[in-house]
């Protein structure tokens, strides 16, 4: 009697990860709400809805989903990083006031997923960015985000390299930036790496002759 309620679970659970790795999101949440109703596959389905449901930008509900997650597994980095990132885009998107009062649980969601997991990539870059977009009197540092820069260069060199352009970037030292991102698409040759070179060389550099050049030897490859 339980063999076939099992295979419907899990014929219904692969569903909804079919839909979401198509980004139909819709979709993938009906069917995810329906399979919380069984506990074959509870929290990997709480995971999926946060992540729909932060995909969706409904970031509250994100942060219950997470939440769930983060208390219950303590130790698990992701978890955190995933708490910190859906409560970081909702400060994004509320007023100042309101915003300043998640920051520190931000931040702290943040270093507690680096914490536990000394080679989590996620958490490290999302530092990166928090550490420059945020006002130095609530804590932003260029010396903090070159910090997590650095520790990513001792776990990926390709993403160390993208990180350090990117702060780089942010404070406008292009020249700085093409160093770095040349390195890391040198190393890393792909899609994302040639992106970022390319677009900084066409739209903060204004070279449209080395940009197409890095394009057509890009699109050989």
């Amino acid at each position: 009697m339980l063999f076939p309620v099992l295979l419907f679970s899990q014929s219904n659970f692969e569903k909804g990860e079919r839909y979401f790795l198509e980004n139909n999101y819709e979709e993938a949440k009906k069917v995810f709400e329906k399979e919380l109703k069984s506990t074959n596959y509870y929290y990997q389905v709480i995971e999926y809805l946060g992540d729909i449901s932060c995909g969706l930008q409904d970031w509250d509900t994100g942060i219950k989903y997470f939440e769930i997650l983060k208390d219950k597994f303590p130790n698990k980095a992701n978890y955190h990083y995933k708490y910190g990132g859906a409560l970081g885009m909702k400060a994004k998107s509320v007023n100042k006031f309101a915003a300043l009062r998640m920051i520190d649980d931000v931040e702290a969601s943040f270093l507690k997923a680096t914490e536990l997991d000394k080679k989590h990539i996620e958490s490290r870059w999302a530092l990166v960015i928090f550490y420059v977009e945020i006002p130095a009197i609530i804590g932003g540092s260029e010396k903090k985000s070159q910090r997590f820069a650095n520790e990513l260069m001792a776990i990926s060199k390709v993403d160390g390299y993208l990180a350090k352009g990117y702060i780089d970037v942010y404070f406008e030292r292009y020249n700085n930036a093409l160093v770095n991102f040349m390195n890391a698409h040198k190393i890393g040759n792909s899609k994302t790496t040639f992106q970022k070179l390319y677009d900084l060389l066409l739209n903060k550099m204004g070279d449209k002759s080395k940009a197409e050049e890095l394009k057509k030897e890009f699109n050989k490859i």
